[in-house]
């Protein structure tokens, strides 16, 4: 016995140790040789300009014909006449009547070029919300410090901040040590198919093979991550899939004073429930697991030890991830219920109900394996599962962080951002960059923006903004990020 307990605590000892000696071996990531950017003369018309962008009404509709064709086509006249340096010395293209795709030509042409890409098409105001604004969602009005309207965060910040960053460049008179795309799409809210997808189609048929792309993604997060509160910018090196499905329960209809034992909505009920109580496996590896590298050296000791132990402490790391919502969905297949149909009148018993499910798919998991999970966790024949999406996607490849692209990147923000801490992640949403696959293998997203558990409720919400002196670190930000390419 005393054998038994001898050889317990020398293993025990022994954990101990590799613990402790895989704690302390790691260190921080961040690069510390980058001296803070001095801040550039921006003038207030950057704001004046974006102000005037957002009163543009360039909304996307998944109903082509509602779209305000009128909008986009003096947006695109806007822009040419309020960036006139650009549309000199760079060349443009019209892709598809809408997407905007221009060229600089750069120094050293045996450099792959990089790519810059945002799209101005925004998403519509949901009806009866319009009160619930401070200021009117189109009027790009300027006030207590920041630009208000319909795509100052999602996504004219971008487009404009991009254009306004060459324009002082070519005031300059500088010039790209490599060729630099501009990519900017017009239907992103709606899948991108007209805009993006046809832009990368045309780069793919010119044989234009890209060192980098930099899209719309994560921002830098003010109030830190769990562990952590010092501000984080993140930068996405993948993003999770997409698939929609229709679950259409059939039962016996009838006069709801002799109901059967469960309902067509009993039954979809009863599936829903189901699947949200058997959410899908969580998982640590991927792209979720470069975020764990980069934030450990960061974190308090306790944090430290289990992220450099996954090995053995992964259920605890998994079990702090689940504390929110954002970092649940980091490390699992998400499932959203979000629409629900059924019945027509309270006294009568409905043949049929359906619910439409939202899954965000994690890398390694797949649009199938969703489809296939879904059957066998309701068990129930009495209930299609049919696919509805027309945006179905996989998840993307990871992209490498020992890169051009990622260093000019991570140099860029702490440049910019010197208190920032830079960490890869993974997008829980969908971007415009998943169709340059065929092009470019590097493909990063990126929004040099603060912003704070509140302020990311604002894309697509009420009240979306940006301060001010957040949109011209937006425009320094591209001006050293073009610089240091």
């Amino acid at each position: 016995m005393k054998k038994i307990v001898r050889l317990l605590g020398i293993a025990l000892l022994l954990l101990i140790v590799v613990l402790l000696f895989n704690t302390f071996r790691i260190s921080s990531k961040q690069m510390t040789d980058v001296v803070p950017m001095k801040s550039l003369s921006v003038n207030d018309s950057v704001i004046t300009h974006l102000s005037q962008a957002i009163q543009f009404r360039t909304v996307s509709y998944e109903d082509v014909s509602l779209m305000d064709s009128t909008q986009f086509e003096k947006f695109i006249a806007f822009l040419a006449y309020t960036y006139p340096q650009v549309h000199q010395h760079l060349s443009l293209e019209r892709v598809n009547t809408y997407g905007l795709l221009y060229y600089w030509k750069g120094k050293n042409t045996n450099l792959k070029p990089a790519l810059l890409m945002g799209h101005y098409d925004v998403v519509p105001v949901v009806q009866g919300t319009e009160k619930m604004w401070k200021h009117r969602p189109f009027a790009g009005d300027v006030a207590e410090g920041f630009v208000y309207g319909r795509g100052t965060l999602d996504d004219k910040v971008t487009v404009i901040g991009i254009l306004e960053a060459v324009e002082y460049m070519l005031r300059e008179g500088a010039q790209p040590e490599r060729s630099i795309y501009l990519a900017f799409g017009h239907d992103e809210e709606v899948s991108g198919r007209y805009g993006a997808q046809q832009i990368a189609a045309l780069l793919e048929k010119q044989k234009v093979e890209l060192e980098y792309v930099m899209d719309e993604g994560g921002t830098i997060k003010t109030d830190g991550v769990s562990g952590i509160t010092k501000p984080v910018a993140l930068i996405g090196i993948a993003e999770k899939g997409y698939t929609t499905l229709k679950l259409t329960s059939l039962g016996d209809g009838g006069h709801s004073s002799m109901p059967p034992a469960q309902t067509s909505i009993g039954m979809l009920a009863e599936a829903i429930d189901k699947l949200q109580k058997n959410p899908f496996p969580a998982k640590l590896g991927g792209a979720a697991s470069y975020l764990q590298d980069y934030l450990a050296p960061e974190m308090p000791f306790a944090t430290k030890l289990a992220m450099a132990n996954r090995w053995l402490l992964s259920s605890v790391i998994v079990d702090i991830l689940a504390q929110t919502n954002a970092g649940n969905a980091m490390v699992r297949t998400s499932i959203a219920p979000t629409v629900i149909q059924g019945g027509v009148k309270d006294n009568v018993l409905p043949v049929e109900a359906v619910a439409k499910i939202n899954f965000r798919i994690l890398p390694g998991d797949s649009v199938k394996g969703v489809m296939e999970y879904v059957k066998k966790t309701i068990a129930n024949d009495k209930i299609s599962v049919e696919t509805i999406s027309q945006f179905d996607s996989e998840p993307s490849p990871i992209s490498d962080t020992a890169t051009v692209g990622f260093r000019a990147l991570h140099r860029t923000i702490k440049g910019c951002f010197p208190d920032a801490i830079v960490a890869p992640y993974l997008v829980l949403g969908a971007t415009d960059a998943r169709y340059y696959r065929n092009v470019c293998t590097n493909l990063y997203r990126f929004m040099p923006v603060r912003m704070n558990e509140e302020d990311l409720k604002r894309p697509h919400g009420t009240n979306e903004r940006i301060s001010v002196e957040d949109f011209k670190n937006v425009v320094m930000f591209y001006v050293e990020l073009i610089k240091g390419s």
